[in-house]
């Protein structure tokens, strides 16, 4: 486990520690509470050896399935690195940088359903447990353009839905990373703040679709690098600022994520939020797929959105 990492806190937040309790766990008996003090303080827990090498063998197999056109499932959408977008190259894995919407894979989507990950992911979000967003990250070496990197931001930029301490991510390393080949890198205690103003960075030489990243934030925080082994397990806040660097090896780097949430979490309008901007450009790039006339971001989130344990109540 990561040794513990603590900031200074002001006389409020500590009396509202004192007389609230937890506020981003839930009783339970599967946190130990080292572990427990540890997520509400830093906003992410590592979990060794979580996942199996048989069932990270099976999820590999998989994504070259899709990456060969094998299977086709309904809703997946395969992305490419902005430097390889407009290529001609032949749909294979060394194109794919992430294939997302996955809950049509059965397959892939077993990943969202192993009880070793449900029984942390209850700690977090309670029984009802909803898959909202599903990727399989197939991070590439990186070009020399550096547009392998992932800038930091939050990820409840892109999500419609609340309360965010009812929002967990589970993300899987299938490999070992380190910063070499480009692993997550977060800002512990940033999980105690608010939604900050996301926009494309202004790197040269291009930022793949999507990546948005925070424009305003303290460069002298705390950064930690998360070394993981093949089967360890990341859980963290949706708030928690992170991002990935450059992938400087000659290999793809993989990793498997779902985003889970409380089925009583409820979705929110973003119009006139700072999170306007994103939904017009997610229902932009819906629209090469499907009708999408009259959709909102909530539209899009409930298309994603699979029940996988308890019952379905708002999302």
């Amino acid at each position: 486990m990561q040794s513990r990492f603590t900031g200074e806190k002001t006389e409020t937040e500590a009396r509202n520690d004192q007389t609230s309790g937890p506020r981003y766990t839930r009783d339970n008996n599967v946190l130990s509470l080292e572990q427990r003090k540890f997520y509400e303080e830093n906003g992410f827990l590592i979990i060794k050896n979580l996942v199996s090498d048989a069932d990270i063998t099976r999820f590999r197999n998989e994504f070259e399935r899709i990456c060969r056109n094998e299977v086709k499932p309904t809703g997946l959408r395969i992305m490419r690195d902005v430097t390889i977008a407009k290529s001609e190259y032949t749909l294979n894995e060394k194109v794919v940088t992430k294939i997302q919407d996955f809950q049509e894979d059965e397959e892939l989507f077993r990943y969202c359903t192993l009880p070793e990950i449900l029984k942390y992911v209850e700690c977090f979000t309670g029984p009802n447990i909803m898959a909202m967003h599903t990727m399989l990250i197939n991070k590439p070496p990186d070009t020399g353009k550096k547009t392998s990197r992932h800038p930091l931001h939050q990820d409840l930029h892109y999500f419609p839905f609340r309360p965010s301490n009812d929002i967990v991510c589970a993300w899987t390393a299938m490999e070992h990373v380190d910063r070499n080949n480009g692993c997550l890198v977060v800002l512990p205690g940033t999980h105690k703040g608010t939604l900050k103003l996301h926009d494309y960075p202004q790197w040269e030489k291009g930022v793949n679709m999507l990546y948005h990243g925070i424009q305003d934030y303290d460069e002298n925080s705390e950064r930690i690098h998360l070394v993981m082994e093949k089967g360890d397990t990341v859980f963290f806040h949706p708030l928690l600022i992170h991002g990935s660097g450059r992938n400087q090896t000659q290999g793809f780097r993989k990793a498997i994520s779902c985003h889970f949430a409380d089925a009583n979490c409820h979705y929110i309008d973003v119009k006139g939020t700072s999170q306007e901007k994103i939904e017009k450009e997610v229902i932009t790039i819906m629209k090469k797929f499907q009708e999408t006339k009259g959709w909102t971001m909530k539209d899009v989130w409930r298309f994603r959105a699979r029940l996988v344990k308890g019952e379905r109540i708002n999302l």
